[in-house]
């Protein structure tokens, strides 16, 4: 990859300490981070641009692609041209760079749109239906000291604007079987029946994700493409699977019809497809017959007791089940009326099944997005209640995961009490290695009581399973979180900045931006952090952020408090 910057010596000629500090920045909290991401080498710079190696063209479209789009929606007045190609580097005996390869990179990049990307054919050849993304023909181009013309291609202009995110992160294969279960089409008369088609996949989703042996997609990632015409190459790459199951319900009075169909996203080809019919009362059977049938097509070495193990149902009550259900559909409106109506029908499970571990985990849950949106009525009463919810799951719970996992997250804050919290969430992540919710449940706990380095670690495993969640901005702040305590503010920088962009609404990430702004003697991008937190919340003051923030490490706090301060926080 060949970077340049445009314009480079007229704009250092109208303003150059300001050009000069802007390039800086950008090498700093863009350039930087984004070689680092997809492991890209510097391996010469040229003043205002720079050459750099990458493992392979996929990994370079991408780096280029992230670049350009935060350029395009940023304000920074500079624009870099890149091009790329596919070649050999020859290191001379003077230590400097040959080749056409090289060469090819520079003069497309020489020619390349202001703030485009500009590639050769090799290169197109090895993207080309790999990202989604648009291409422009430019034809066979001679470009100067290249002795044959080299056929171009252009990313269209603004073909990728709103892809940044989404390519740059594409996730490689597992090296186990991988897959993705897609919603299933509710194909019932009665449209309000959604929430059970619903429920059918993710308890599917639930069973297939105890196994150790297979990697699943979270739920949260999988249902971004609910009632989307999907491309299932698209949704392999974005995902990084091998397998999508897809399928349907129909529930008719007492009757209930499950189809399901698994597929090689690599090729589209059809592995495995069936029916499954039965009373209502069957649903957990259906469910299972379903489940039993994905794992015979794509891991038939399973052993039969961790088969039995993973199709354990949470609850033989079908009235609670239902109830849980859909207090599950309201929750995932990620509103303050969803939790609310979710949690009234969390306690009608509880009612119907005392012992149902997943309602009093998820009814936790409720509680701990209450408390961190500011949403309580009556504090004291509600974090007492959210204890009592999370020790209840906590018992009840000692082969059900989802219960463990958010128990344990919510034991873990409302309590202050990390080691219990901590101890729940290990023992969920020991019997469903999968749940993406369980990995950030840790990676959460871990950053705010101190394990700092494992609390990225489990975060990143988090962020895998589930690569499209709609809470990645949680994810993104969580880990911003963790390096910040750490001391790392230049890596914790972009991930806090990257979490602002994904949910300019989370005020949590906007105050650790302002801390580690302030701490990396940045002050003006500190002030304005600071007035975006007031934006968010007027009466925030430093008198009043430990009830803001909720538990936080000692140690810490005294040392966030003074660089919230530093940035501008009044008393």
């Amino acid at each position: 990859m060949a970077a340049d910057v445009v314009g480079y010596s007229a704009l250092m000629e109208r303003d150059e300490e300001a050009t000069y500090h802007e390039f800086e920045r950008l090498k700093r909290e863009l350039i930087e981070p984004s070689l680092r991401h997809h492991e890209g080498r510097l391996i010469k710079t040229t003043g205002d641009g720079a050459l750099v190696e990458f493992a392979s063209p996929l990994a370079a479209m991408r780096c280029a692609v992230e670049m350009q789009d935060h350029l395009a929606s940023g304000n920074s007045p500079l624009r870099f041209r890149i091009g790329l190609n596919l070649g050999d580097i020859i290191v001379g005996r003077d230590g400097d760079l040959y080749g056409d390869g090289i060469n090819i990179a520079v003069r497309l990049e020489g020619i390349a749109d202001p703030g485009g990307i500009l590639i050769s054919e090799k290169v197109y050849s090895e993207v080309e239906g790999k990202l989604d993304l648009g291409f422009e023909d430019r034809g066979k181009q001679q470009l100067k000291n290249i002795s044959k013309p080299v056929r171009a291609y252009a990313v269209r202009t603004g073909a990728h604007s709103a892809l940044t995110e989404r390519i740059s992160s594409a996730p490689p294969l597992p090296d186990k079987p991988s897959i993705a279960v897609l919603p299933f089409e509710n194909m019932s008369d009665d449209p309000d029946q959604e929430y059970f088609a619903d429920g059918i996949v993710e308890d599917v989703i639930t069973a297939l994700s105890r196994f150790k042996s297979l990697f699943v997609i979270a739920r949260n990632s999988s249902f971004t493409y609910k009632g989307k015409t999907v491309d299932l190459k698209q949704v392999g790459r974005e995902l990084g699977v091998r397998y999508v199951l897809e399928g349907s319900v129909r529930k008719a009075a007492k009757r209930l019809r499950i189809t399901g169909q698994l597929l090689d996203a690599s090729t589209g080809g059809h592995l495995w497809a069936d029916r499954f019919e039965g009373d209502i009362e069957d649903v957990f059977e259906l469910q299972d017959r379903v489940t039993s049938s994905v794992i015979g097509a794509i891991a038939p070495k399973l052993e039969q007791a961790e088969i039995e193990r993973a199709l354990r149902k949470p609850t033989e009550n079908l009235d609670a089940y239902d109830h849980y259900l859909r207090g599950m559909a309201c929750m995932y409106r990620w509103t303050k009326e969803g939790f609310g109506e979710a949690l009234t029908l969390f306690y009608k499970a509880i009612e119907l099944d005392p012992n149902f571990a997943s309602a009093y985990g998820m009814a936790a849950w409720c509680y701990f997005w209450r408390m961190a949106n500011a949403w309580m009525t009556d504090r004291g009463q509600e974090i007492a209640e959210a204890k009592r919810l999370a020790s209840r799951a906590g018992e009840l719970g000692k082969d059900d995961a989802v219960s463990l996992s958010f128990g344990g997250l919510t034991l873990g804050y409302f309590a202050t009490d990390a080691e219990s919290g901590a101890t729940l969430i290990d023992r969920a992540l020991l019997l469903n290695p999968n749940l993406a919710a369980a990995w950030s449940a840790s990676g959460f706990l871990r950053a705010i009581f101190g394990d700092l380095d494992v609390a990225v670690e489990h975060l990143a495993r988090a962020m895998r399973l589930s690569p499209l969640d709609p809470l990645m901005f949680f994810m993104h702040h969580l880990t911003a979180l963790a390096h910040y305590f750490a001391g790392r503010y230049d890596e914790a920088l972009p991930l806090a900045e990257r979490a602002c962009r994904e949910q300019p609404h989370f005020i949590g990430a906007v105050r650790v931006a302002a801390a580690s702004y302030a701490l990396a003697g940045r002050p003006d991008e500190a002030r304005k952090c600071i007035a975006r937190a007031r934006q968010l919340d007027p009466e925030l003051r430093v008198s009043n952020l430990k009830d803001r923030i909720g538990p936080f490490r000692p140690e810490a706090f005294p040392k966030y408090v003074e660089a919230l301060r530093k940035a501008g926080l009044p008393e």
